[in-house]
């Protein structure tokens, strides 16, 4: 038990580490698709906390499957506000400074 939970944090430790190194690296052209894709990858949490929700039978399992479907939901939306408004960025002015 005790070395399982050492390599899984071993593993989260990593996997930050070299998330953080990936993404630096990316030019800031590429930010807005990079944050596109990372949405749809989100939409796929959202999916796996709808099905832990469905399977959970206690109480306290489906109070947090509850809490994962909302804060997937939330993370979903709020990424594609967030892509949204930097695309709105690039759209070129119209009549009255209005952007397009």
């Amino acid at each position: 038990m005790a070395n399982t939970a050492i390599l899984e944090a071993y593993i989260f430790i990593l996997a930050v580490f070299m998330g953080f190194q990936l993404i630096s690296k990316v030019p800031a052209v590429l930010h807005t698709p990079l944050m596109s894709a990372t949405n749809a990858i989100h939409g796929i949490v959202l999916v796996g906390a709808l099905i832990v929700l469905g399977a959970a039978t206690t109480p306290l399992g489906k109070a947090i499957g509850t809490l994962a479907v909302f804060l997937g939901t939330l993370n979903v939306v709020g990424g594609y506000v967030v892509t949204d408004r930097m695309l709105g960025m690039f759209r070129k002015a119209g009549r009255g400074g209005e952007r397009k």
